[in-house]
């Protein structure tokens, strides 16, 4: 989402690090292209007035103009009002889903029609379910849009979580009354109510979500809105909160190629924590916001901390455990090599997991150049899955016809089956040279193991 603002800050900042020392100038010419590059995001006026003026505060004093490396401050000065901005956890305190209370607690989700507020609630229920441990339970307050409900009760069958049965010519407040009095006799922890979009802002929306917060008590009130609305997010933002009181809002399609310069602005017009954003159409692709995590990624510094999360997510202690003995006695298989692949796939896009190492803008623009992309990842799961058991094993048994044959078998060429082997080869020979050295050759191979040299990148971007 914030590639753009990513590319214009970091042409910025790299010239004004370059300099050995810097004048009060310098950062003024610096900071005016800054202003050029939140306004082309899409920020909002009063904010990048605002965020400017800030930074020039603390960036023209002599602290920083006489300090050993300047423009190091500078960047640093821009990454902590970045933060700010966006809403750190030192303003903002904890910015979790709310879910304290007795049960059961009410959720309600509001926006404007395709904002994706059906898709979210049921990754949220998702992750409720999965990470707190709470019994949730779905409605769809939607009575308007066809199949509406239809699709939530879909969704839920999906996440195996209970989605409450509709009722034909219910209306939105008595769907609400019978889904609280459901969850309380049936002993459900929290209650997601999908509220029903319009394509713009009306009195009857507002009075409908109105109705609907004040039989339902809310915990929070999240504003769903879709990233890539631009400007027109920030009024859709202010008018929820002024009419209807939101607690948190949910980005959606973050990533898309959004500006992203209204994540910036809405938090700092309405005051409301951005609490979650939506990185995909998978089901579990839904993340914490972090302020701090995302000023690094938005000036090149990466989010090195979310992607270690992710991985655990998807990597269980046991199986990291039993593939770090494997290392350790330097094995290391083509199954082994298929089961990282799929564990990259579950983590997300590729190009999302590099968007989270450090100087990431650089190897975006690699891949592009060598046109790569996710299925890259599916072509070399296809290359290992046409081998036969005895093959995956031995790999040194693999003479041009066997290599013509599972190149046939993947829908790939043999060069391409010539070009995993050769990584699978120096994987391995790492592997070897690790074990022998035990953990201490373990801690020094890692960051080869990163994703950013994953096996199946061209070597110029290993």
């Amino acid at each position: 989402m914030f590639d753009s603002l990513s590319d214009r800050l970091g042409g910025i900042f790299d010239k004004l690090t370059k300099r050995g020392a810097l004048r009060e100038a310098d950062v003024d010419e610096a900071l005016r292209e800054v202003r050029v590059a939140l306004l082309e995001a899409d920020v909002a006026l009063s904010v990048a007035k605002d965020f400017i003026a800030a930074v020039r505060e603390k960036a023209v004093g002599q602290d920083v103009l006489k300090s050993v490396t300047p423009g190091q401050m500078v960047v640093k000065i821009v990454h902590d009002q970045l933060a700010a901005t966006l809403g750190s956890d030192e303003e903002l305190g904890e910015s979790a889903i709310n879910i304290a209370g007795s049960p059961p607690v009410a959720i309600l989700m509001v926006g404007l029609q395709g904002s994706g507020k059906t898709t979210t609630t049921a990754k949220l229920a998702r992750r409720l379910t999965e990470k707190n441990r709470k019994k949730i339970l779905m409605a769809s307050l939607d009575v308007y849009r066809p199949a509406a409900q239809q699709q939530l009760a879909t969704l839920g069958e999906q996440i195996q979580v209970r989605c409450l049965n509709a009722v034909l010519g219910e209306q939105p407040v008595a769907i609400t009354k019978r889904a609280m009095q459901t969850a309380r006799l049936e002993g459900f922890d929290v209650v997601l109510l999908d509220t029903a979009g319009r394509l713009h802002i009306d009195e009857e929306l507002m009075r409908e979500v109105a109705d609907v917060r004040d039989a339902s008590s809310p915990a929070e009130t999240l504003l769903v809105t879709d990233a890539m609305t631009g400007q027109d997010a920030v009024n859709v933002a202010r008018e929820f909160n002024e009419k209807i009181g939101i607690t948190g809002i949910a980005l959606t399609r973050v990533d898309g190629d959004a500006r992203g310069g209204a994540a910036l602005s809405m938090r700092a017009i309405t005051g409301k924590p951005i609490k979650l954003m939506g990185t995909g159409e998978k089901i579990e692709a839904l993340d914490d916001f972090n302020a701090e995590r995302i000023a690094g990624s938005i000036l090149g510094m990466g989010d090195v901390v979310g992607l270690v999360e992710k991985a655990q997510e998807v990597v269980a202690e046991e199986d990291a455990e039993r593939m770090a003995k494997k290392m350790l006695k330097g094995l290391f298989t083509l199954d082994d090599m298929a089961e990282q692949l799929g564990q990259i796939k579950k983590m997300g896009s590729l190009e999302g997991l590099m968007g989270m190492l450090p100087g990431a803008q650089n190897v975006k623009k690699q891949m592009a150049a060598h046109n790569m992309d996710d299925s890259l990842i599916n072509r070399q799961e296809a290359i290992i899955r046409s081998m036969t058991k005895a093959e995956r094993r031995n790999p040194k048994i693999l003479n041009g016809s066997r290599r013509r044959r599972i190149a046939a078998g993947s829908g790939t060429s043999v060069p391409e089956v010539n070009r995993l082997l050769k990584q699978f080869k120096q994987v391995s020979s790492m592997m070897k040279k690790a074990g022998k050295k035990g953990k201490r050759g373990m801690a020094g191979m890692m960051p080869g193991m990163m994703p950013g040299k994953m096996p199946g990148l061209p070597p110029g971007m290993r």
